[in-house]
Parts: C-alpha cells; structure tokens; sequence
C-alpha cells in the first residue's frame, strides 16, 4: 500500500506515516543533534519505508535541502510546505493566535487523528510530532487520499 511521509523539520524532527486509505499509520520524534547526524541519518531513514509515495517537508533551509536531495533521487512525490500552509486549513484562525495556543490546539487535533486512525495512542506527544502528523493530515488531503477531514477530526 503507497504511504505518504510528513516530516516537521528540524534537529528535533516529528515523522508521521500515512496509508493510501489517508489514516495515520505510525508518528515519532526523532533527535538527531547535529546537522552532521541528520546527514548521515536521512538515507537509512527512508530505506525503511518501502512503500513511499510522498513526502510533505515542512521547513527549510540547509536541513531541507538534506531531505529533499535523497527524496528527489528516489523519485517519490513531494509537497515542501511551510506551517501557514497546514495550520490556516485545520485551525481556526483564534486557535493561531498565540505559539501556545496553536500548539495545543495542534495537539489536541492530532490526538483526535491518532484517535480516528486507530494508531497506538500516546504516553506524552511531542510537539514535532504532532505537527507532523496534522502536515499528514494536510497532506493527504491534498493529494486526494481524503475528500474531506473525517467528522470524527474535525474541531467541535
């Protein structure tokens, strides 16, 4: 089954795993701690994920540019977007309004999709990861392997 990979980047990067039925399969956090380790990191990284279709990158910079090369050589979609992109589509505009307020709004959207897609449920969920999995979201979405955001997603 084809997967899309969304990726919140960073040293501190948050991965979240999609299948073609547009449920989340498996999310994480990752710390690489340099930019050194990233480099060396990404390649085995993707080989893990046979199935790879697309990738929604979100950021830029030097780290993308990582990212991007080995994807590009794989020759798998992607979709390289930046937090506005995800955020003005799944959050309220008053849910933006603060750092803290769009990251617990982010949480508590993500943990109604871990939720949803019948993914294992969190002990403690990071932020990168969280965000990872609603630029999945977004992802999906935007590549048609979801109408629309599930009733049981969508904000009350």
């Amino acid at each position: 089954m084809p997967s899309l990979l969304a990726i919140d980047l960073g040293l501190r990067t948050g991965f979240a795993l999609y299948g073609d039925d547009g449920r989340l399969r498996w999310y994480r956090s990752q710390h690489f701690g340099s930019a050194a380790r990233l480099k060396r990191g990404v390649r085995p990284f993707l080989d893990t994920i046979g199935d790879l279709a697309w990738v929604v990158l979100e950021g830029g910079g030097d780290l993308a540019t990582v990212w991007l090369r080995d994807i590009e050589r794989r020759g798998i979609g992607i979709q390289q977007i930046s937090a506005e992109a995800w955020r003005t589509q799944l959050l309220y505009e008053r849910e933006q309004r603060s750092g803290v307020k769009a990251k617990q709004h982010a949480d508590d959207l993500a943990r109604r999709v871990i939720v949803w897609s019948g993914a294992a449920r969190p002990t403690s969920l990071r932020h990168d990861a969280a965000e990872a999995i609603l630029i999945g979201l977004w992802g999906v979405l935007a590549v048609g392997w979801l109408e629309r955001m599930p009733a049981e997603v969508r904000r009350q």
